[in-house]
């Protein structure tokens, strides 16, 4: 199944804030991941109830709501660092912090417009298959199109001390990881780790401005 770029987005950031559970880190630790997620689209539909209209023309505010669900339970670090792959090792503390920052960021800015076509009717969650004793788990589900046809969304997560937290989004089996580690590493070796570093610093404040 093809999936168009604003379908993409969508999914994309209901995985990006699939990580807003419960107000209380005790709380989302112990929660399995399946009902960390559930309980997230759950919490993102109240969020956006009657305001689409109102966020679609206030991107400060609509970048604050993302921030306080995703920030807390997405791990920015873990996810740049796959990202950059063999390029983070050769990367000083100063580029790495700066990048975690700027991929974040941009990541946020170029999706958020996903957060407004959310209707948590279309989601499904599916029963967890995965084991909760090893370190890496995946939660799947599936999001219901106009057509009536369903794409498979699953939400990659890594266990820490504060629970379950979010890396990567696979859809229809393509990684969104994946596909900026490959975007990113042809640029990187056609310029340099601080070009890219300053370009993605430089989207995030260009699409502030649009």
């Amino acid at each position: 199944m093809i999936v168009n770029s604003r379908m993409s987005k969508f999914f994309i950031t209901v995985g990006l804030v699939a990580m807003a559970a419960v107000s209380s880190a005790q709380e989302t630790k112990l929660m399995p991941p399946n009902e960390v997620v559930a309980s997230a689209v759950d919490l993102l539909a109240r969020q956006l109830d009657g305001r689409q209209a109102e966020l679609s023309k206030d991107r400060a505010a609509l970048y604050a709501i993302i921030d306080e669900i995703l920030l807390p339970r997405f791990d920015r670090r873990f996810s740049a660092q796959v990202v950059l792959a063999k390029h983070w090792r050769t990367a000083d503390d100063t580029q790495r912090e700066r990048f975690i920052e700027a991929f974040y960021q941009a990541l946020v800015r170029r999706y958020a417009d996903g957060v407004l076509e959310f209707n948590q009717e279309r989601v499904t969650i599916l029963p967890f298959r995965g084991d909760v004793s090893k370190p890496r788990t995946k939660v799947r589900s599936t999001i219901l199109l106009d057509d009536g046809s369903k794409v498979a969304v699953d939400y990659e997560l890594v266990k820490r001390e504060s629970g379950w937290l979010l890396f990567n989004v696979v859809i229809e089996g393509v990684s969104y990881i994946r596909n900026f580690r490959a975007e990113l590493d042809s640029e990187i070796r056609a310029s340099s780790l601080e070009e890219v570093i300053a370009r993605l610093e430089k989207e995030a404040l260009t699409l502030d401005d649009e």
